[in-house]
Order: C-alpha cells, then sequence, then structure tokens
C-alpha cells in the first residue's frame, strides 16, 4: 500500500462531497482483506513465493500499459535507479514480504492494530531523517502507542515484553511497519522527474528481483487451485487496483485526511478476521488496540512543535 503524495490537494476548507470518502474506504477494505489473506497463505504457500509471486503478476499486468513510459523515461530513471531500487526494497519487497512471514506467528486482528502505527512511525523518522521537529502530540502520541503495543504483544500485560521479550511475529510486523514509514519519508525526501506509475513499475521490478532469494531459499511452493486465488488477490486489488485508489484518496482528500482511514484497518480486519478465520479477539485486543489508535489520533490532533532547548 505505497503513499504516493504526489498530487495536487483540495482547499482544506472546502465541504468534501460524500462519494469522496467512498475511494479511501474502499483502499482501506481492501487492505484488510489482504491482512486475512496473509493469514490464510501461512501453510496454504510459501511466504517468499506468494511475496514474489504477487509482484511477478502485478507487473505482467501493468507492462502492457506502463513498459512505453519506463522506455521513454528511461534516462531519468537510470539517474536515479538506487533510489528507486531502496523505494522497492523497503515499501513493496520488506513491508509486505515481512507481512506474510509474520502471518504465521500471529494473528490476523493483531497484524491489523499495527497497521495504523504507520503513519506515527512516519511522524518520528521525519524528526531523525528530514530533521523536521517533532510536534508535542507526536511525543505524547508515540509513547502512548508504545504501551499499547507492549499491552498487545505481552497479551495483556505489558510486563511480559521485558521478561519474555517480543514474540516473532508481532516482531515482525513491527519491522515491516517501520521499513513502510522509512519508505514513505523517502518518498517525501527524494523527488523524481517520471510520472508516478512509472516510478512504480520501476519500484516493483526491484521488489521482485530482492524476493527472488527468499523464494529459492524457502520450501518449494508451486501455484495450485487452493493457492492461486490468494496470489491474484494480493497481486490485483491489493497491489495495484489499492495503489490507484490510495493515490486517488490523496488527491480528493489530502494526505492528512486520507491517512485518517487507516485508523479503520484494525476494526475491519478483525471483523473480517472473525467472520473468515473463526479469531476470537480478546480484551487485551482492545485495551492494546485501543492505546495505540489514540497514540495516532493525539499525534494527528495535537500538532503543536516541541519547543527548542538550546
Amino acid at each position: 500500500m505505497p503513499v504516493l503524495s504526489y498530487w495536487g490537494l483540495p482547499p482544506e476548507g472546502l465541504t468534501m462531497p460524500l462519494h469522496y470518502f467512498l475511494v479511501p474506504l474502499a483502499t482501506v477494505l481492501i487492505w484488510s482483506g489482504n491482512l486475512i489473506v496473509n493469514k490464510l497463505s501461512a501453510g496454504a504457500i510459501a511466504p517468499g513465493a506468494i511475496a514474489l509471486y504477487r509482484w511477478v503478476l502485478a507487473l505482467l499486468v501493468m507492462t502492457p500499459f506502463i513498459a512505453p513510459s519506463v522506455w521513454r523515461y528511461r534516462r531519468e530513471i537510470s539517474a536515479v535507479w538506487w533510489k528507486l531500487a531502496i523505494l522497492g526494497l523497503l515499501g513493496l519487497a520488506m513491508w509486505q514480504g515481512l507481512a506474510y512471514f509474520a502471518a504465521a506467528f500471529t494473528s490476523a486482528t493483531n497484524m491489523g492494530i499495527f497497521v495504523p502505527i504507520v503513519p506515527l512511525i512516519t511522524l518520528l523518522l521525519s524528526a531523525l531523517i528530514l530533521r523536521e521537529r517533532p510536534s508535542v502530540g507526536a511525543l505524547l502520541g508515540g509513547i502512548v502507542a508504545l504501551v499499547g503495543l507492549a499491552v498487545l504483544m505481552g497479551h495483556g500485560d505489558p510486563l511480559k515484553v521485558l521478561d519474555l521479550g517480543v514474540g516473532l511475529g508481532d516482531g515482525l510486523m513491527l519491522v515491516a511497519c517501520v521499513t513502510y514509514a522509512g519508505y514513505s519519508v523517502l518518498l517525501r525526501r527524494w523527488t523524481f522527474e517520471i510520472p508516478r506509475w512509472t516510478a512504480l513499475y520501476v519500484q516493483a521490478s526491484f521488489a521482485t528481483l530482492f524476493l527472488v532469494p527468499s523464494f529459492f531459499l524457502g520450501e518449494a511452493s508451486p501455484i495450485t487451485a487452493q493457492n492461486i486465488w490468494l496470489i491474484l488477490y494480493a497481486a490485483i486489488p491489493a497491489s495495484i487496483v489499492s495503489t490507484y485508489l490510495w493515490m486517488l484518496s490523496i488527491r480528493l482528500l489530502g494526505a492528512n485526511r486520507a491517512s485518517i482511514f487507516m485508523n479503520l484497518v484494525p476494526v475491519l480486519t478483525a471483523a473480517f478476521a472473525i467472520l473468515f478465520l473463526g479469531e476470537a479477539p480478546a480484551l487485551y485486543h482492545f485495551i492494546g488496540g485501543g492505546l495505540a489508535l489514540l497514540g495516532v489520533a493525539l499525534a494527528q490532533v495535537v500538532t503543536k512543535p516541541l519547543p527548542r532547548f538550546s
């Protein structure tokens, strides 16, 4: 789910038509569904296999439409290829690839709770990488969200994290969130003289290359009648359709308003997990998830910059 905020934003004071909000809602529905697909893929197909297959199929679908643009902008691409490679590694290969591995060790409900943390980590990384002064809300929200994640990863007892450490699945999701936040920050820092879809196509090409080693190092996992629909969902709705809808969401609502819809992912994922996976949310899911969402809300609402200390 790449954050490509290259579009011009509408004036903040305008009242948005209702159908504008259906676009980001459709996007988070696809994302939540993809977390269910992640969980269903555990045991049905090797993580390294579905991570590679999804981008190979996505590239095959996009090639007839975007390949001419790649050739037309080949000089511009050659000048920034290493930046596009880093973005492909962080935002496409590691973000979703780690989620497939995490799905074998944690629940879909847990995975959904991590997604809204991405904007908060992005704010913190922006302070470190872009030297942007963080807000009071980002600092307070980060502390509250961290407590919420500790409650979640400690299954209700945050002190368990100190005693037992972080579970493998939750740890992989946390790393995945950091990589995607880094991807978002670098997208803001680097600008390209090439069309958005062309840049995405090149990133996807590099991501595919980066995923090849994990494919061959993992267990053999051929495409079968049982797992092909998982690959199709990951490649078409989750990789292509949601990318277009998210770009359109940012164009219609602006990046800040659109990002608020990410807070619906835990709720939708939990609902889907109950319906399709039979997962039963525990009390600590509500407590940990609620604290995590409160932290995100504080970061978005309390925007006063921290004072400078000399």
